[in-house]
């Protein structure tokens, strides 16, 4: 935390923003510090690809100029990197704690996202789902050697059933996680998306799909409130044939996410060996936490 407070500081020196009594939020993919003027800072891991920050703010301003909700940068020039890391300075949803929107409200942004069509000049990426699955299991260090060679057995199938897969809905421009912690209301109780990072072209089913695990797999959801969405949305992905293996690759992936955190706290390490058991088992998921 001690070295993300000073990159903070320094790259918010050289945006002009005042970083006094910046309060850190959460360490994930990225370390988030809100600070006093309204303003979420945003820290990527060293060694992150500055470029791919770089698309996350064109992507900002793509949206913004096409009157779409979601989250407004800052207006100052970004990315600042400091020593490999790259910061982002944005605006705040709200002035208060964060709220969730309702599943409804996420089907809403979520709709009028996918009829959305990315300008060339863009260059989103094509969706990878495996792209940082193989390095986050190889390089981990709190893994088990059974364990890693079981997660690696298990991304090669989850590969191979994912290349199999038939999409029915057209594809273009998606989320990538598209889930209701990314949806929040603003000051004026307005549906808002964040977390602009994964950003892609690819199967809309990959967005359309979590929401659908957090109610059928991990029980996130009411069935009320997922029938909200599915109304909303407009198609129940449950229906689909290769709905099975996309809820097996999510979760799969989940799991590949949360290793990450297990070496640095002891609930994400209990959560993590949780998670593979009930991979190697296939134990029901209604215990998962959301991390």
């Amino acid at each position: 935390m001690n070295d993300s407070r000073d990159v903070l500081e320094r790259a918010s020196a050289i945006a002009g923003i005042d970083a006094g009594g910046a309060r850190l939020l959460r360490v994930g993919s990225n370390t988030v510090y809100r600070l006093q003027a309204s303003v979420i800072a945003r820290i990527s891991r060293p060694g992150a690809d500055a470029g791919h920050v770089r698309r996350t703010v064109a992507v900002a301003r793509w949206l913004e100029s096409a009157g779409y909700p979601a989250v407004r940068l800052a207006d100052v020039d970004q990315p600042v990197v400091i020593d490999g890391q790259a910061v982002t300075f944005w605006q705040a949803v709200s002035d208060d704690s964060d709220q969730y929107a309702s599943v409804a409200e996420v089907a809403e942004v979520l709709l009028r996202l996918h009829q959305l069509t990315a300008p060339a000049e863009l260059h989103l990426p094509e969706l990878a789902p495996f792209a940082n699955a193989q390095k986050r299991i190889e390089s981990n260090t709190w893994l088990t050697p059974d364990d890693r060679a079981f997660l690696l057995a298990m991304l090669t199938q989850m590969q191979a059933a994912y290349a199999g897969l038939q999409f029915t809905l057209p594809p273009g421009v998606i989320h990538g996680d598209a889930s209701i912690g990314n949806v929040l209301r603003d000051t004026d109780g307005h549906p808002v998306v964040i977390d602009l990072d994964g950003f892609a072209v690819g199967p809309r089913e990959w967005d359309v799909a979590l929401t659908a695990i957090y109610y059928d797999s991990f029980g996130w959801h009411t069935r009320r409130e997922y029938q909200d969405f599915v109304r909303v949305y407009g198609y129940d992905i449950m229906t689909w044939p290769g709905y099975p293996v996309m809820r097996a690759v999510r979760e799969f992936l989940m799991v590949t996410w949360v290793i990450q955190k297990a070496p640095e706290a002891g609930p994400a390490a209990a959560e993590a060996a949780k998670r593979i058991a009930a991979l190697r088992t296939g134990a029901s998921r209604q215990d998962w936490q959301p991390y």
